[in-house]
């Protein structure tokens, strides 16, 4: 797809309909309020569930019922502020948090927003996403990038503070023992995360070999590639394979499987914890009596909490987790389409795609 978007004064990327992509010259936004500022996003990730929505139109109860721009995972400059924003001004360099809660519920209130009923997240229906030259956020979903950052590693920090989230529903402690199903990136950052936390152990698990490799150079300890076998084999292979002794302390699942899943509860120890970070198909087939007779801790994970945007940035700016490894391409806005076809067809890890020329 070729289009002019230098001329457009806030071209957009549009899923119009399942598998109908078209770029659009949307109005610029105004600030809601005096405490909100308006991005021009520089770079942008592509998720998963963004292709999701353009290869199917819906994911769970979420459905495309009318155009919507696409993209979350997003870095800026500030482009304009608010009367009432003190913590930034034009022209700082921002990590964007797409997701923006009612702040007045009972979650919100508990510091759990994001499970907020009426949360307004980046591309997910009905709300329109990040990859436009403009986009308003309040001033405190923005977290200022040090200079050492690059605006490219800021557009990762959305990945990262879901593996933040993820490592602290999983309770990882130094000297634990860490096993990831999925070397994709959430998989991968989960590693890092976890290195970064104190784990000892850090097993990839994969099919992929390629992305074996890499998991083992990026931040894993040991590899281990999945089997056409059962559950329970699997499990006991891996045990043995990667030493685990009586089993993983903490599993988490980052691929959404249902054979990854089901072998990650056999491989647990006695008291073991197990984080569902990945999304399948709506319902498996789940070992609940070993669940029960090992008296595991199995959570939900979903999405990033208070502090983990920020937790995010300053593991990244600290240099204990590097993601910069994780991007493989870069795209001009032009091009978007082509980067979500690249990521329908699984090559590369991370694809960013540069805010439209001006």
């Amino acid at each position: 797809m070729t289009t002019q978007t230098k001329t457009q004064k806030n071209p957009s990327f549009i899923l119009k309909a399942k598998n109908e992509i078209v770029y659009e010259d949307r109005p610029i936004p105004e600030l809601p309020s005096p405490y909100d500022v308006i991005v021009k996003p520089k770079w942008t990730g592509i998720c998963g569930s963004d292709v999701h929505y353009w290869v199917e139109g819906r994911i769970g109860h979420f459905i495309v019922e009318k155009p919507m721009v696409l993209g979350h995972e997003s870095a800026g400059i500030v482009h304009s502020v608010g009367d009432k924003v003190t913590t930034l001004k034009v022209g700082d360099r921002v990590a964007m948090e797409p997701g923006v809660p009612c702040r007045r519920c009972i979650r919100c209130k508990e510091g759990k927003y994001n499970l907020c009923p009426d949360m307004q997240f980046a591309a997910t229906p009905p709300f329109d996403g990040t990859l436009a030259r403009y986009y308003a956020l309040p001033e405190d979903y923005c977290y200022k990038l040090p200079e050492s950052m690059s605006l490219e590693e800021g557009a990762l920090i959305e990945p990262t503070a879901v593996a933040v989230h993820i490592t602290r529903q999983a309770g990882i402690k130094p000297g634990d023992s860490v096993v990831v199903f999925g070397a994709g990136p959430v998989g991968l950052l989960c590693c890092a995360v976890a290195k970064a936390y104190g784990a000892t152990k850090i097993v990839t698990v994969d099919i992929n070999d390629e992305r074996l490799q890499f998991a083992l150079k990026f931040a894993a300890t040991t590899s281990f590639k999945s089997a056409r076998v059962s559950a329970e084999e699997n499990a006991k292979n891996m045990i043995k394979e990667c030493e685990l002794g009586p089993g993983a302390d903490i599993i988490i699942d980052a691929s959404g499987a249902e054979p990854c899943i089901q072998t990650a509860i056999h491989a647990l120890r006695m008291g073991g914890t197990y984080v569902q970070g990945g999304m399948g198909k709506p319902d498996i087939n789940f070992p609940i009596m070993a669940m029960c007779t090992k008296e595991l801790n199995v959570k939900g994970s979903f999405r990033y909490g208070s502090g983990d945007y920020q937790t995010a940035v300053d593991l990244v700016a600290t240099k204990r987790i590097s993601i910069k490894e994780l991007i493989t391409n870069k795209v001009k806005f032009d091009d978007a389409e082509e980067a979500f076809r690249d990521v329908k067809a699984g090559k590369g890890i991370k694809i960013l795609i540069e805010g439209p020329e001006e």
